[in-house]
């Protein structure tokens, strides 16, 4: 299984971008994917997770900014971020729990890093 992300960039406070994130492979089931973000020397954080189908969950510095969506037939993610921030300037990880190497085996898989960076 891989996670593939695109999007990020460079965008002034108050602007948008958006982040989509792609699974592929042998994927028997996913069970959630979201998204979290990492700045130097801290630790990895979650921006927004949806399990299942069940309502996202955010983290409360994005709450009413970010909105995440899942195209269930595809396997994609995709994080819309509005009003962005300073704090906001992150790396971006695209992460999935995920039935793959065996039907009743989920793993945690992360895609590669999309740099966002806030200009204030």
């Amino acid at each position: 299984v891989q996670l593939q992300a695109s999007g990020g960039g460079l965008v002034q406070t108050g602007g948008s971008l958006r982040l989509s994130c792609a699974a592929s492979g042998r994927i028997f089931s996913i069970f959630s994917m979201g998204w979290y973000r990492q700045t130097p020397g801290k630790q990895r954080e979650m921006v927004a997770v949806i399990i299942g189908r069940n309502s996202p969950n955010y983290a409360d510095s994005v709450k009413g900014r970010f909105t995440i969506s899942r195209d269930y037939a595809k396997n994609t993610v995709e994080l819309q971020m509005n009003s962005l921030k300073p704090e906001d300037t992150a790396a971006y990880y695209c992460h999935g729990d995920i039935f793959g190497r065996l039907p009743n085996r989920k793993d945690e898989y992360w895609g590669q890093g999309t740099q966002v960076t806030v200009s204030s």
